[in-house]
């Protein structure tokens, strides 16, 4: 069964078993880190050696992916000699998706034995000082859409996940993020990477000028349509988080600029700085 024909109120803990027990009965590999893949950012998954592939349409319960940019498989592998699992394509709440759905992978990997999750995005610069192409390590988020009720934790709370009222001020891991850093620095990236605060909005509609002057005020650094609602889900499961945002365009914030912000140039900036992304990651594994 996929999970786009159920109810996503009737998610039960046996449906997230029945799929990671499906996914250890059909490959050898038991991964300790769980990556997700932002637009244009599923190359991370070819790096891995010894792969085990498999579609999404073929995973007991798992949504699909809809968007340009998403591959839509689950990837297991080595990386640096880490055990990892890479998801090429995620899903988001303008798809259509509850967001039960968006976040239903995090809690599978939970059951697989994962404990550290590494999450990508492609995102808008509202930060003026941000250059497109830089790659922004997330600090913090603003959950949007959680203002609006649209939280992954609502309804029961199973505590074979988390607890009931799981903190959110220790969401990204510090030391992941000073190991980036670092690694950053040994590559001779220093010069593009950045530190600060996402901010997730429900999309699809890019923003309007209003909105990314108002979310400058609100202290947020980039803007996407994804990323916070797993990064909850994850911590909820008690998983380490590294996130990092790729600044694809610079947000529209004057009246009299003739400057739109559109799908193509996200993906066009991915291609352009998806090498450095990669061997980022891939020499933090090596770190860890």
């Amino acid at each position: 069964m996929n999970i786009s024909s159920s109810n996503p109120s009737s998610y039960k803990y046996e449906d997230y078993r029945e799929t990671a027990d499906w996914l250890l009965s059909h490959t050898e590999q038991r991964p300790k880190i769980a990556i997700i893949c932002g637009s244009g950012l599923g190359g991370l998954a070819d790096l891995l050696d010894n792969k085990t592939v498999f579609p999404y349409k073929d995973i007991p319960h798992f949504p699909n992916s809809t968007v340009q940019g998403h591959v839509s498989q689950l990837v297991f592998g080595e990386l640096q000699g880490k055990q990892c699992v890479c998801m090429q394509g995620r899903f988001h709440f303008y798809e259509g998706y509850d967001i039960a759905m968006v976040t239903y992978p995090v809690r599978v990997f939970f059951l697989l034995g994962v404990e550290t999750l590494i999450i990508t995005n492609a995102a808008g610069g509202l930060n003026p000082n941000f250059k497109v192409g830089d790659i922004m390590l997330i600090k913090d988020h603003i959950n949007m859409p959680g203002f609006a009720g649209h939280n992954p934790l609502c309804g029961h709370n199973d505590e074979r996940f988390g607890v009931r009222f799981p903190c959110m001020s220790d969401a990204y891991d510090k030391d992941l993020s000073s190991l980036a850093k670092e690694t950053a620095e040994e590559q001779g990236c220093s010069s593009f990477i950045q530190q600060g605060v996402y901010c997730m909005l429900a999309g699809p509609t890019f923003e309007t000028i209003a909105e990314c002057r108002a979310l400058q005020k609100l202290g947020a650094d980039a803007v996407g349509m994804s990323t916070v609602p797993e990064v909850v889900v994850a911590r909820h499961c008690g998983l380490r988080v590294f996130g990092l945002s790729l600044i694809t365009n610079k947000v529209v914030t004057d009246y009299n600029s003739q400057e739109k912000a559109n799908h193509d140039e996200v993906l066009e900036t991915t291609g352009m700085r998806t090498q450095d992304l990669q061997r980022m990651v891939s020499n933090l594994l090596a770190k860890m």
